[in-house]
């Protein structure tokens, strides 16, 4: 069979199942607004949480390393591409998490993949949540540790699973996502981590949706529930709520030369580039000066669930940023999602597999700085839509 007889078929078999995708295309800075497809939207559909990814400030960091720095590190760290940026970005991120340092990835993705495998290996153990990101699946899949997973957020499954995982001499690991990417709501992590040191388990919590977005210094979601004190590790991310490119574990001191060592994502990649770097410091820094940026984006989501509740619409589990709303049926989703883009507004559609099926949703996610009439206008023409696929 060719090639083109093998995506034929699988896209055909894509498209039956109601799964197939396509890409949009925006034009312009993300923010508040934006063009996608020639058309000026509300977005909606975003990670860009905080609204850094053009801000001035980062813009001029990143314009600035690129001038005395170049575009590219030019090698791997472990070979020529370790750049003194690299290293002042590490520091501050471990200190701004509270964490003995840091090492940094190209991708949240590659983190992933590249911290659980140094961890455990074919004989050890994985506990992981069954609503882990892909990257989660993905590292433990590589891994080649047994991997047994349990009901999102049970902590009495939890308990169970552990108990049945653990064994002498067998390294344990227990991975779960600190906000949950599609469905909003936070990991139970005091209650969690307690489990894990009850059963020697190491714990990693992945951070992408909480770092610079929840607590108050914007540390996360290990900072909003008590402290990182008895977290293994962190993982989170610099292309979100940072508004750069890029990732990050924070851990110990150990922990960052192992991962110097063994972690093949890391060793097999080429460093972050400069502007990406000084893009991510500046826009830490911002998270630190201006609380009112986190503080402003709750708001918003806060208002958005309350402003569909009024409409009868449920957004549970949801307390962050992330605001689902759940349709059900793959096509009466997509069908949402083109309504609401006709009538101003870009908010995802999100199917199977990125979410259980049968439960596909809009994918909600203001940001800091759009404003109440916004959100207003919004909650409207959702639950205009709701009402034509009910």
């Amino acid at each position: 069979m060719s090639l083109d007889d093998v995506c034929t078929a699988t896209l055909g078999a894509l498209r039956e199942r109601g799964t197939f995708r396509s890409l949009r295309t925006l034009d312009g800075p993300q923010g508040p607004r934006t063009r996608i497809d020639g058309r000026e939207l509300l977005l909606f559909a975003g990670s860009n949480y905080l609204d850094l990814a053009a801000h001035p400030g980062v813009i001029e960091a990143s314009v600035r390393a690129a001038r005395e720095h170049g575009c590219a590190a030019g090698g791997s760290r472990l070979i020529s591409g370790n750049l003194v940026l690299h290293e002042r970005l590490e520091e501050e991120i471990a200190e701004h998490l509270g964490t003995e340092t840091a090492l940094v990835f190209a991708t949240g993705y590659m983190a992933n993949v590249g911290l659980i495998p140094a961890l455990v290996g074919h004989g050890d153990a994985i506990v992981s949540d069954a609503l882990n990101h892909a990257s989660i699946i993905d590292g433990c899949r590589l891994s080649r540790a047994d991997v047994h997973v349990f009901p999102h957020a049970d902590l009495t499954a939890l308990e169970r699973v552990l108990a049945q995982a653990a064994r002498p001499g067998r390294r344990l690991l227990l991975v779960a996502d600190g906000v949950y990417s599609m469905d909003g709501d936070v990991a139970p992590l005091p209650e969690m981590l307690a489990l894990a040191r009850r059963f020697g388990a190491m714990f990693v919590v992945d951070d992408a949706h909480g770092t610079g977005t929840l607590g108050k210094n914007g540390a996360g979601t290990v900072e909003l529930l008590g402290g990182c004190e008895g977290v293994d590790a962190i993982v989170g991310t610099l292309g979100k709520a940072l508004g750069s490119f890029g990732a990050f574990v924070a851990g110990s001191r150990a922990l960052r030369e192992l991962l110097v060592n063994v972690s093949r994502s890391f060793i097999f990649s080429c460093a972050l580039a400069p502007p990406q770097v000084e893009a991510a410091r500046a826009a830490l820094g911002l998270v630190r000066r201006e609380p009112w940026r986190r503080e402003r984006l709750q708001a918003n989501a806060a208002r958005l669930r309350a402003r569909l509740a009024d409409h009868g619409i449920s957004t549970a589990p949801s307390t962050t940023h992330i605001v689902p709303v759940v349709i059900g049926a793959s096509d009466e989703t997509m069908r949402a999602c083109e309504a609401l883009r006709e009538r101003g507004f870009f908010a995802q559609g999100i199917r199977h597999p990125s979410v259980p099926d049968g439960t596909a949703r809009l994918r909600l996610t203001p940001i800091a700085t759009h404003c109440d009439s916004e959100i207003d206008a919004l909650a409207e023409a959702v639950a205009a839509v709701y009402r034509a696929c009910a």
